[in-house]
């Protein structure tokens, strides 16, 4: 094999023209050709007298992704799948070189066009976006970021980042700007061109690029960075694509090198908004997912989709399926020349849940319905709010005015169109009053900071409005360091607290203070005096005021209440952006006047063709849990509001990930499962059971409310609800739950932490905290899902035994409890899943919801607290016509004096054999006969008493009902 190497690199020598060629030739030939040879392939072309090819081939193992298994509801019905499409893809084959980051960059730029000449759109997962403001921005907060700009500036970690930052650099607080500006570098990906083509130190990052071309090619080239130790891995530009762009991709082949169509699968949820807190959705393995998965499997790399969160994720190793592989054969380019050897992967298994589809989907309705139908009781054709003297949460208002801005506020309405060449007359108009109005806002403020220097306590609202997000504005942007902030320090007092000294007097005294980082300000020497620092951060403020769409919002807010913005240009706006669909007879009666601003609004709650999501109005948060109580299986299990998972799979639409982020509705959060509030009265039945079985109390005992309990604290005494009005006189354990009597279970604490004639509380907690786990109100759920952990309450008591103290659980959590209060006893660790299958259809496994635990209580303690529940809901005069019976209990919680309280109702039914269980929660939703009659629609669906439609309505119908105190 050598002498012939040797001989042919003689014969040849003078004909091999490709220095690069000669070179390979003979580091081959000095290594040694036998030894190298079980490497590397050499192939060798004779052509006419010279050598045409002469190339080092590389065999590697290429896995090949399995198709991930599907997800079904129990009666079999699809809620994820896979779908065949066809991606766009692109390889690096470019050869290295001076010019290898323009033409690869310039094929992304013919590409993109191409891609979204036919409607389609490139990927979007990079964790920059352009805001509201037409600035870069993160897509993405706290550890998130701390990780991508650890991976942008090639650090393992964040914290090994922090090192070097101590040393000088400043990676650790690059913005979204200087990250785009670094990576479009000459010496990173090359996106821009140079001012002087003869001179390489001229290059200007982004340069012949709109700053949405610039990030569009960034997202695409940091995709293909993120293959690079992997050459022949191409990296996917546009998901799902159309036949008109798969038609001119492979037209244009020619001229876009290392661009290919593929055959692949996508991941498609069905009806995703009503799903996604369920299943989740997948995406491609970040850094830290790999860790955790290889732990599991090490065949996990970075180019894998895999569950990030829900069912997605929790039951990743069932659903991802087996890999195959190939042998790859590449050239030193990286280019494959052949494929061999294929092993087929293998599908992953299905899985069934618990979840009935067509329950789900109708809950979620059924909630989005009625809270729509709760705010149209409160929505007021006023200004502001202003509670009188003796009002409570409950009584709390929804100025229209409020309603208006919270469409600018949570950006349903796009302000940024307002100036756009096609924005309609209304925006223009509003633009246009808005400009005026924010010149005069910045002068005055300038002129405060700089001349009057008023008092803060003295301002007019607005202004105090607006001089406090400048000083929250400095402390998130670090421009005054609240790590060396001296709270005690008088001054600081004098701002914060006492509010008596002006903005200039505090931003004067952080400087002097040391309190501000100077290094955030452009100042010109390393030296400056007070008055330059302060000139600078006035440059800082204003500068960042310009520009900022947080502060722009609290203009939008003064305008509409001091009618600068009417009702009816919001209005107007809204149809201008297409917002609303509106009938032409309810159209033309608006645009006439003969229909107000005000009942405009309204129909469009009424009609949901605005949410209570979009709002995000207290309330526009629901949840709800409905169990099999026999078996312990999950039927709904409901948050509303929810997200489109279909834009987070396939590739993160970081645009939308980021609206998501600053939805003031939270979307994200799964309410079922995260949100914790105190339980209210719907916790009496844990204390009525600790109290029965610990023998302070029996069946029949019956203990006197006077309104007011006074045993704990004479001068400051807790009461009933009830009081002042009145009392409940005497009751026993069961009047006591149907009535929500405080003043009986303010007893029950009592005794249930009486030792001989002393009251010490922490034995009442014990006991209290002894039932509450035979509930499982002390450890999560059992849902396959994350959730929080629950809280039992670990002070006071007398307060605890009605709910209050520091009880906190989630919804699933009281689902858990009142499952099992209603089958007596069986305590459950609750499922969602069914059984899961593999492709072929054959079950590997039967799921089943594990007893956790049984309450041994006498059936007459059981009769005593299930008859007080049937008393409540007898009591409610919506369920009169149910010809199923339930039993439930009421519950509300005060989290705050300034929003209503949450409300939350627990149920059974049917009364007299419990199948079905439930746990509702209205977060801020003013008083639990709400949450108690969405209990009741879910009930009448379910045993087919009525049908979605008849059950939703529209929600200017269902507004209204009891609102007796629980």
């Amino acid at each position: 094999m050598r002498k012939n190497l040797f001989r042919y690199v003689k014969e040849n020598f003078l004909n091999m023209i490709n220095i690069r060629l000669i070179v390979l030739s003979v580091i081959f030939i000095f290594l040694g050709g036998a030894m190298i040879y079980r490497v590397f392939d050499l192939q060798i072309v004779r052509g006419e007298g010279y050598l045409n090819d002469f190339r080092l081939k590389t065999t590697k193992v290429r896995s090949l992704a399995s198709t991930r298994g599907n997800i079904y509801d129990r009666n079999g019905n699809y809620l994820a799948y896979n779908e065949l499409a066809y991606n766009v893809t692109i390889e690096d084959v470019y050869e290295s070189g001076r010019n290898k980051n323009a033409n690869l960059n310039g094929t992304i730029y013919k590409l993109i066009q191409m891609i979204e000449s036919n409607g389609d759109s490139i990927i979007k997962d990079f964790n920059i976006i352009i805001d509201k403001a037409g600035n870069y921005a993160f897509a993405v907060e706290e550890r998130q970021l701390e990780r991508f700009l650890a991976d942008v500036y090639g650090y393992v970690s964040y914290d090994a980042m922090l090192e070097d930052t101590k040393k000088g650099y400043t990676y650790a607080t690059k913005t979204a700007e200087e990250v785009v500006f670094d990576l479009c570098s000459s010496d990173r990906f090359g996106i821009g061109d140079y001012t002087d083509p003869s001179d390489r130190s001229t290059f200007v990052p982004g340069m012949g690029y709109t700053k949405k071309e610039a990030l569009q090619i960034l997202t695409i080239r940091y995709a293909m960075n993120a293959n690079s130790f992997q050459k022949y891995i191409a990296t996917t530009v546009a998901y799902n694509v159309s036949e008109e762009t798969v038609a001119v991709v492979m037209e244009n082949s020619g001229e876009l090198e290392g661009v290919s169509v593929a055959e692949d699968t996508i991941r498609k949820y069905v009806d995703s908004v009503c799903f996604s807190q369920i299943l989740g959705y997948t995406g491609k393995a970040s850094p830290d997912d790999l860790a955790a998965l290889k732990e599991q499997n090490p065949a996990y790399d970075l180019n894998d989709t895999v569950g990030k969160a829900g069912i997605e994720y929790s039951m990743e190793a069932r659903l991802q399926g087996t890999k195959g592989s190939e042998n790859v054969v590449v050239d030193n380019m990286g280019k494959v020349i052949e494929t061999n050897n294929r092993k087929e992967p293998v599908a992953g298994n299905d899985l069934y849940l618990t979840i009935d589809k067509e329950l789900q989907e109708t809950v979620y309705n059924i909630l989005e319905s009625k809270l729509a139908s709760i705010l149209l009781t409160k929505i007021r054709n006023i200004k502001e709010y202003t509670p009188g003297e003796n009002a409570g949460s409950s009584d709390i208002l929804i100025p229209i005015d409020d309603v208006y801005f919270a469409l600018i506020n949570n950006n349903i309405i796009d302000t940024s169109h307002f100036s756009e060449p096609e924005a309609g007359e209304n925006e223009q108009e509003v633009y246009h009053r808005f400009l005026e109005k924010k010149e005069r806002v910045l002068d005055s403020l300038r002129q405060e900071l700089t001349e009057n220097k008023t008092p803060y306590h003295a301002l007019p609202q607005e202004y105090q409005v607006y001089q406090s997000y400048i000083t929250s504005m400095l402390y998130a942007d670090s421009v005054i360091a609240e790590g060396k902030l001296d709270t005690a320090d008088e001054t600081y007092i004098a701002w914060t607290k006492d509010e008596v000294i002006s903005l200039n007097e505090y931003l004067n005294h952080a400087i002097a203070k040391n309190w501000v980082d100077v290094g955030k300000l452009e100042l010109e020497g390393k030296y400056s005096d007070s008055e330059e620092i302060f000139n600078k951060l006035l440059d800082y403020i204003f500068g960042k005021l310009g520009q900022d769409t947080g502060f722009d919002k609290k203009i939008y807010k003064y305008m509409i209440r001091s009618n600068e913005i009417s009702g009816y240009q919001i209005c107007q706006i809204l149809l201008e952006q297409e917002l609303v669909n509106v009938a032409e007879e309810e159209l033309a009666r608006f645009s006439s006047g003969r229909l107000s601003a005000y009942d405009f609004m309204c129909n469009r709650i009424s009609s949901l063709d605005i949410t209570p999501a979009q709002l995000a109005l207290d309330p526009h948060s629901a949840s709800l849990v409905l169990t099999d109580v026999n078996t312990g299986e999950v039927l709904a299990l409901v948050s509303y509001p929810g997200y489109d998972n279909n834009r987070m799979a396939n590739g993160v639409d970081a645009e939308y990930f980021s609206s998501l982020l600053n939805d003031l509705s939270t979307p994200m959060i799964n309410y079922a499962t995260y949100q914790k509030t105190a339980p209210g009265s719907t916790f009496k039945m844990v204390a009525a059971t600790a109290g029965l079985m610990e023998g302070v109390i029996d069946t029949s005992l019956t203990v006197k409310c006077t309104g007011t309990f006074d045993k704990i604290d004479p001068l400051s005494p807790p009461h009933c609800w009830i009081w002042p009005r009145g009392s409940h006189g005497l009751l026993n354990v069961s009047e006591a739950i149907q009535h929500s009597c405080n003043n009986y279970f303010y007893e029950l604490g009592y005794r249930l932490g009486t030792a001989g004639d002393r009251y010490l509380s922490d034995i009442g907690l014990e006991k209290l905290t002894k039932y509450a786990d035979m509930y499982g109100l002390t450890e999560t759920s059992g849902v396959e899902i994350e959730e929080s952990a629950p809280q039992v309450s670990n002070t006071d008591a007398v307060r605890s035994s009605i709910g209050q103290g520091t009880n906190n659980f989630t919804t699933v959590g009281l689902a858990r409890y009142i499952t099992t209060v209603a089958n007596s006893g069986t305590c459950y660790n609750l499922t969602l899943l069914d059984k899961l299958a593999d492709h072929d259809g054959n079950i590997i496994e039967d799921y089943q919801a594990e007893v956790r635990n049984r309450i041994e209580m006498d059936a007459s303690y059981w009769d005593a607290i299930h008859s007080g529940m049937r008393k409540v809901v007898e009591g409610k005069h919506y369920f009169n016509d149910l010809d199923v019976h339930a039993a439930g209990k009421t519950g509300t919680a005060q989290e705050s004096k300034s929003r209503p309280n949450h409300a939350l109702f627990v149920c059974y039914a049917p009364y007299e054999s419990p199948e079905i269980a439930m746990a509702v929660r209205v977060a801020n939703g003013y008083t639990s006969d709400y949450t108690a009659q969405i209990a009741r629609d879910v009930i009448m669906y379910y045993y087919n008493l009525a049908d979605e439609e008849e059950i939703t309505g529209s929600a200017e119908e269902l507004a209204g009902g009891s609102l007796n105190a629980d």
